[in-house]
């Protein structure tokens, strides 16, 4: 005990018996509360600790720390719990104790020690290993329960955590390919367009339509997601600047079902592709070749398959780029294929059929609708 009266102690020294002193009915109700986490309705609990894990995602703040400090409460059966960060005001649930301040701060300078002071007790809450905020419990509440409550709180603190730098890195994804606009193909749609100004000024007015809607939509900011309905506007431009820069060599065939044209996911999920077989693959033929797109409903989910009778590839060179250990188109289709694990899952992505000679095939699937994934 120091001068003001606060008692520090390790998390593994809070004393976790009930004091043989204790009069029989308290020691009856800190005997029930002393089981009260793992609860014997494990259900009960471990829907509590989902809905933790809820409150928290975003980090601790305060309107989320209040709703999951009002859970811990009822819970712990305690008369108070407040939830901070490493800086900050407590979110409280019941009446604030006054001691809580001094050992917050505590706890904030020694990081992962606890602090009681009463009743009341305060413990780090570990997010990987390092302290991430502070837990407060007020009441008789058994010490146990209390820190494995902070170890809750914590895990869901990482998550949130790991979550947040998910997303940003899925974020930072998206941007890296709308800054990937060829200076080459703009070069030579420009120069067309150029050519046609004089010769054929409706052909350039129309293509010069095209190249606007095919630049605003690999620029454009308004959320995450599109409908395929959007992605194809902006490949049907880039084919239609594609075929006057490359005439009769490039042949084109799209044939989409009108029922998944609703259909959301994520920005730029075709084009890289439909750019790579045009690319990869009739450009690189000396009298040109063709590009297939196709979309299709099957069952609760939705094929597109994006296909050029082009060179080919060895399949080898595919896994390669799907594992992102290409260069250029490599990297962009294993940008694809991450994203659309990240918001669908592991058995989402893309599909790649190829052989040398053999031209090259991209499957995607998607399911046709998708929690979280809404068009704006």
């Amino acid at each position: 005990m120091d001068a003001t009266g606060t008692t520090r102690v390790a998390g593994d020294e809070a004393p976790d018996e009930a004091d043989p002193d204790m009069p029989a009915a308290r020691r009856r109700r800190w005997w029930r509360r002393s089981r009260r986490l793992p609860s014997s309705d494990a259900t009960a609990v471990l829907a509590v600790g989902a809905a933790i894990a809820e409150d928290l995602r975003g980090g601790l703040v305060h309107d989320r720390a209040g709703r999951a400090a009002r859970r811990l409460r009822s819970l712990l059966d305690a008369e108070a719990v407040g939830l901070a960060g490493m800086s900050g005001p407590l979110a409280w649930a019941g009446r604030p104790d006054e001691a809580a301040t001094g050992l917050v701060d505590q706890v904030r300078r020694d990081g992962h020690r606890a602090g009681r002071a009463g009743r009341t007790l305060a413990l780090p809450l570990p997010v990987r290993g390092e302290p991430g905020g502070v837990l407060v419990v007020v009441g008789a509440v058994p010490a146990a329960a209390a820190r494995q409550a902070a170890a809750w709180t914590g895990e869901a603190l990482a998550r949130s955590r790991l979550e947040s730098s998910a997303e940003a890195a899925e974020r930072a994804e998206l941007r890296a390919l709308r800054a990937e606009i060829s200076p080459h193909f703009v070069y030579n749609a420009l120069t067309t367009i150029a050519a046609f100004v004089r010769s054929d000024p409706d052909r350039a007015r129309e293509l010069i339509r095209d190249f606007a809607e095919y630049i605003r939509h690999n620029l454009a900011r308004r959320g995450e997601y599109t409908t395929l309905a959007g992605e194809f506007r902006a490949i049907e431009a880039y084919l239609e600047l594609a075929r006057a820069v490359l005439g009769e060599r490039l042949r084109v065939q799209v044939r989409i079902a009108p029922e998944v044209l609703p259909v959301a996911l994520p920005f730029l999920t075709l084009q890289p592709l439909v750019e790579n077989a045009v690319q990869h693959g009739v450009e690189r033929i000396e009298g040109g070749g063709s590009v297939q797109v196709s979309g299709e409903a099957q069952g609760t989910d939705c094929v597109i398959a994006v296909e050029d009778d082009g060179p080919g590839m060895d399949p080898e060179h595919a896994r390669a780029a799907l594992a992102g250990e290409g260069q250029g188109s490599g990297l962009a289709l294993a940008n694809v294929d991450r994203r659309l694990r990240a918001v669908y899952g592991p058995q989402y992505g893309l599909v790649i059929e190829t052989a040398e000679g053999a031209g090259t095939r991209i499957v995607v699937r998607v399911p046709r609708f998708a929690p979280g994934v809404v068009a704006l």
